[in-house]
């Protein structure tokens, strides 16, 4: 059954994911696309929708694809879908933290422990890294990677909202929620501008 399905995927993402929701994205992109429940596209509009709303990334995402998914049998199985998804991923991190809460006084200096959390720093922004990359294909490059899908109006216009944004956060030090404002404001605009070119 697809509720099932859904609170055991997700709570698998929650159990092996290490570093929060951005480290999520590699193995949420692979079950997602795996089962059959999204496209690439339609995954990429969630992350989007997921990171511009209120809340933590990874439950954002799996209510989102648990509503979804559970909507295709109802309304109310949209509400249940998006239950499952989201327990499923929250339990692992949860049950986790408490028993860490627990006794982390007595091992935060054990060296297996300190050994542990040197080997994961790197590996979680190894996979940041392979989610952003992935992302960025299916932004820019969304028809395949060729000369003739560079050169477009299209692919300017994203670059550029892209590198304003960098420059924005980087330089500028804007809040998020300008940030992320801003580029939708853009994306609006760009958007009715290539429609009337």
């Amino acid at each position: 059954m697809i509720f099932m399905k859904l609170f055991l995927t997700f709570f698998k993402i929650g159990l092996f994911t290490f570093g929060g929701g951005y480290a999520m994205l590699p193995l949420i992109q692979e079950e997602v696309l795996a089962n059959g429940w999204l496209e690439n596209e339609e995954l990429i509009n969630f992350i989007a929708v997921s990171e511009s709303t209120p809340g933590p990334f990874a439950i954002n995402i799996a209510t989102y694809i648990g509503n979804t998914l559970g909507s295709q049998h109802g309304v109310l199985l949209g509400i249940f879908g998006a239950f499952c998804a989201t327990l499923g991923v929250v339990l692992p991190s949860f049950t986790i933290i408490l028993i860490v809460a627990r006794f982390f006084e007595k091992f935060k200096d054990n060296k297996i422990v300190s050994g542990c959390m040197t080997g994961l720093k790197p590996a979680v922004v190894g996979l940041i890294g392979t989610a952003i990359l992935s992302m960025a294909q299916t932004v820019f490059f969304h028809n395949g990677f060729s000369l003739a899908n560079i050169i477009t109006t299209e692919f300017f216009v994203l670059l550029g909202i892209f590198l304003l944004m960098l420059f924005l956060t980087l330089k500028a030090k804007l809040h998020p929620i300008i940030i992320i404002a801003s580029s939708a404001a853009l994306g609006i605009a760009s958007g009715y501008i290539l429609e009337i070119i």
